[in-house]
């Protein structure tokens, strides 16, 4: 039986909603906030931080490829974080697809 095409949208979609990918996503933004409440309060005591470095380090390798610099750099981890839980969605798919499917080696029908 062949299989039908899927919009951009419908791809991304089949992709992204599955609980890999979502906890991937969740976790990257539990670290930007983080780092957002810790840029906020060392600013205001005047201490700098590498705390940001973290968000750029949830995302790698992704993030650090994009050759992108200064205050334009930061979408780097939005864009790091789509690939990769695109990436983790398609290999969470591949797996359960594969298990529901019953391609499991070592079956064997009597």
């Amino acid at each position: 039986m062949a299989k039908t095409s899927r919009s951009m949208p419908q791809n991304l979609r089949h992709y992204l909603v599955n609980p890999l990918a979502l906890g991937y996503l969740g976790v990257v933004l539990a670290v930007c906030l983080w780092v957002a409440v810790h840029a906020f309060s060392a600013s205001s005591s005047g201490d700098a931080s590498f705390a940001g470095v973290w968000a750029f380090l949830v995302t790698a390798p992704t993030s650090l490829l994009l050759p992108f610099t200064g205050p334009v750099g930061l979408i780097a981890i939005p864009i790091g974080a789509i690939v990769q839980a695109f990436a983790l969605g398609a290999l969470y798919r591949y797996v359960t697809e594969r298990r529901a499917h019953g391609t499991d080696i070592g079956a064997v029908g009597a």
